[in-house]
């Protein structure tokens, strides 16, 4: 069975930095392009940021440059959002999201973990 499995989250004040870790299980990920997405209470999903399968090519919503970094281990079967400046608009269930399609959706997705910034 194919998982990926999310963790690192939790409650923090504004300022503070979280850093969550997406683990993959029952296949590699090496080949997948990974991506976070995120969802506010009461909103729809976002994206958040995404990196390719060598880590060559990295994007991020314009709301989080600057403040969130992501990245991979291959060797893992890993993919990493480090989360630097955290403010309450910031507040979200977190995704993580394995092995886009041709038609832009993902093939696996994790359960998500609970970030909360308080003020």
């Amino acid at each position: 069975q194919v998982q990926l499995a999310e963790s690192g989250g939790g409650l923090v004040q504004a300022g503070g930095s979280l850093r969550l870790s997406c683990v993959g299980s029952g296949r590699t990920f090496n080949t997948c392009t990974m991506t976070w997405f995120r969802q506010a209470s009461g909103k729809e999903r976002e994206f958040v940021a995404t990196i390719s399968p060598n880590g060559g090519s990295i994007d991020n919503a314009d709301s989080v440059k600057g403040r969130f970094t992501i990245s991979r281990d291959d060797g893992q079967n890993a993919v990493f959002l480090q989360m630097d400046g955290l403010s309450p608009e910031d507040t979200a269930v977190y995704y993580c999201a394995g092995c886009k399609t041709t038609t832009g959706g993902y093939t696996f997705w994790g359960q998500g973990t609970q970030v909360t910034v308080s003020s």
